[in-house]
């Protein structure tokens, strides 16, 4: 085994899922961003975890409004999900830029992106702060999606997104 530096090592566990994160800013507009930090952590209750860093414009609204919906984009949406993960919120309108369309969530005020594998709606009900992100907690207070569009985006180590399906089955 060859000793790795932080940038070899995360290069080789290589791809992550790539979700997005819809939230709302500190004046209730919408915001989309693009993570690739995010886990289900519980079935009962049923929590996903996502971490943001704290220098992030997402981060201030999640923080403020202690909601947000997590999606699993469809491979048709790499390059508007892709503008949403490089570009800030801070200096552009990114749902007008990507082109999204985005529907009422049922179960909180933040949108839901039309269209994605799947959705899940988020409270947060705890946060830790881990050197420079914030993870936040979420439980699922409401999901939706599209089985039709089983292929979600996988982001590889040289930043390029591809699309791997899902079965929909357990």
């Amino acid at each position: 085994m060859k000793i790795l530096n932080e940038s070899e090592a995360v290069a080789l566990s290589a791809p992550f899922v790539y979700t997005l994160i819809s939230s709302l800013d500190r004046e209730g507009r919408p915001n989309v961003m693009g993570a690739s930090w995010a886990t289900q952590t519980s079935f009962q209750p049923f929590l996903w975890l996502i971490s943001i860093d704290r220098r992030r414009y997402s981060h201030a609204g999640i923080d403020m409004h202690k909601e947000f919906v997590l999606h699993f984009p469809s491979e048709e949406q790499a390059e508007a999900a892709w503008v949403c993960g490089t570009r800030s919120g801070r200096d552009e309108d990114k749902i007008k830029s990507s082109g999204f369309r985005l529907l009422p969530s049922r179960s909180v005020k933040v949108p839901t992106i039309d269209g994605v594998t799947a959705a899940f709606e988020c409270r947060v009900v705890n946060q830790i702060e881990t050197g420079d992100h914030t993870v936040f907690v979420g439980e699922v207070v409401g999901i939706s999606g599209s089985p039709e569009k089983a292929r979600h985006l996988f982001v590889s180590s040289d930043r390029k997104l591809f699309a791997v399906a899902g079965t929909g089955k357990q």
